[in-house]
């Protein structure tokens, strides 16, 4: 049995959550404060522009960086280390980033030479505004070098956390943010004396701040002596390997991708600001997906890699269970917070400068239905990498096309009615039916899933969520919240309704014996002693 793996604690998950998490928390919060930023400073239809090309580049980095190369690279990697050694490995790494880098490099010429008609096919209702049209394609086509730099930055990303090295790459995204905050404070008058629009700071910020999140990670990447020159080698076993998984992950992430794009297609022909009210909506949301859900699928994968690299199944099993226990911990309690709260949310976070009573409206009505949908987005998100460990990353496509289904069916009944709160809950609803389609597969791979574990977590996480609902509600009641986010009446009176949430969810989680509180309460005595 001297290939059998250590065992991994759930302690170590949870401690490489935190870590993640933490960083994560810190790029989110940045995030939030860009949001406020822009919104504040620049009028709705410069940002509808902006954010709508920004989702271009950024689509694609998902495709062609973090999505596809971290979740096909981290098993290769990991099985090429294990049979091979770290120098075949590390030779595996060269070749990637070599054909990475010129794959990555022909997208971003032929996106700055495609824009007019990138931009026809994500807001083609655009057009019905020329002066907007031209501004986002003038912008599409300075944010497209963005996707070579987040490229080679997501690269190095999933190096690291195949090294089990977890902080860096978890803090690296939150220079994207500084750059944008720094860029709409310092950079707009600069672009103003050049004849540009000032919105266009920002896709300079962007640019720059891709560049930082690469330098920021090769300091992190030379200790393990992972920094390489990289070379172009499609012959490379591995590399085609990588290559063969990444084409149904491309496929599976190209049609969340569609759904994006069908999403911004639709609000373009909405009135102005619905892009925007779409896009600050699914931020917030974001935040505890991305800095909970996402940090758990991250650390668990390499774990699961190990395991299954190992042929020890049942390992597998209990890593996967214990890792969707954490994230709805999680992912619950923010839902039934951010959704009855999404009034004071909005308000304290977007109600100020040019953004005022009719945009923070419009905004919660996206907001509460896209908050509504944050466990099964996080529950999606942690299942996953239970299939990329194993080495398949064709299956979820299947799932990933039936949510892309019933988003447009659900979107062309309800953009009608509801505008763009119908495409915020056709992207809910489709969202479960990926989580319900993806268990059902997977218990068909793997067999039993040992789900009785998960339910019986689930309903004590419920009760408490509940309950923390209710009070949360209560003292919400005490704000103005017509006076905007700048009373400080409600900054306060939110302060408390977090604070006071968070303690009466913990204390009933507690109260009910949820495990997953005495595993986050002993990994920090771990990480405090160390």
């Amino acid at each position: 049995m001297a290939d059998t793996p250590p065992r991994t604690s759930s302690g170590e998950i949870v401690r490489r959550a935190g870590l993640v998490a933490t960083g994560t928390l810190f790029s989110r919060i940045l995030g939030a404060v860009r949001d406020a930023v822009v919104a504040a400073v620049f009028a709705i239809g410069a940002t509808d522009a902006f954010w709508l090309a920004f989702t271009i580049p950024n689509a694609l980095r998902s495709l062609l960086g973090e999505g596809a190369v971290s979740a096909a690279f981290v098993p290769v990697f990991t099985e090429v280390r294990e049979r091979e050694g770290k120098d075949r490995a590390k030779t595996f790494y060269r070749h990637l980033i070599g054909t990475m880098s010129i794959v990555l490099l022909a997208v971003s010429v032929v996106g700055v030479l495609l824009a007019p008609w990138i931009v026809k096919l994500y807001a083609w209702g655009f057009q019905r505004d020329r002066a907007l049209f031209d501004m986002t394609v003038a912008l599409t086509r300075l944010l497209f070098p963005y996707i070579f730099l987040m490229g080679v930055s997501a690269l190095l990303m999933a190096a690291l956390y195949a090294s089990k090295r977890f902080a860096a790459p978890a803090f690296a995204p939150a220079l994207l943010n500084v750059a944008l905050i720094a860029a709409a404070f310092l950079l707009v008058p600069a672009v103003e004396r050049f004849g540009w629009p000032g919105i266009f700071a920002l896709a300079l910020g962007a640019l720059i701040g891709g560049g930082l999140q690469v330098l920021f990670q090769l300091p992190v990447l030379a200790k393990e002596d992972l920094v390489v020159t990289p070379r172009f080698d499609f012959d490379d076993p591995y590399v085609r390997k990588c290559g063969r998984l990444m084409v149904p992950l491309l496929a599976g992430l190209g049609v969340y991708q569609l759904n994006l794009l069908l999403s911004r297609l639709f609000a373009s022909f909405l009135p102005t600001g619905s892009v925007s009210y779409l896009y600050y909506g699914a931020r917030l949301a974001e935040i505890p997906q991305g800095m909970f859900a996402l940090a758990i699928a991250s650390a668990a994968l390499p774990s699961l890699s190990d395991a299954v690299a190992h042929r020890d199944e049942d390992e597998a099993k209990r890593l996967f269970r214990y890792a969707l226990r954490l994230s709805l911990f999680v992912a619950v309690p923010a839902c039934v917070a951010l959704t009855v709260l999404a009034e004071p949310t909005i308000t304290v976070f977007f109600g100020r400068g040019r953004y005022e009573a009719t945009e923070i409206h419009e905004t919660v009505r996206s907001f509460v239905w896209q908050a509504g949908g944050i466990w099964a987005v996080a529950s999606v998100r942690t299942i996953i990498p239970m299939f990329h460990a194993h080495n398949d990353t064709r299956t979820p496509v299947i799932a990933s096309a039936l949510n892309l289904v019933t988003f447009v069916a659900l979107s062309f009944a309800l953009m009608g009615p509801m505008q763009h709160a119908g495409l915020a809950a056709a992207t809910t609803a489709a969202a479960v039916v990926q989580l319900v389609t993806l268990l059902w597969l997977l218990r068909r791979r793997t067999g039993r899933l040992g789900l009785r574990e998960v339910g019986r977590s689930l309903a004590k996480v419920a009760a408490a969520s509940l309950v923390m609902g209710v009070v949360v509600v209560s003292i919400a009641r005490l704000g103005e919240w017509s006076l905007g986010g700048n009373d400080p009446r409600n900054l306060g009176v939110y302060a408390a309704t977090v604070v006071v949430g968070a303690l009466t969810y913990l204390g009933v989680a507690r109260a009910l014996r949820a495990p997953e509180l005495d595993d986050l309460r002993a990994a920090m005595r771990r990480r405090v002693r160390a």
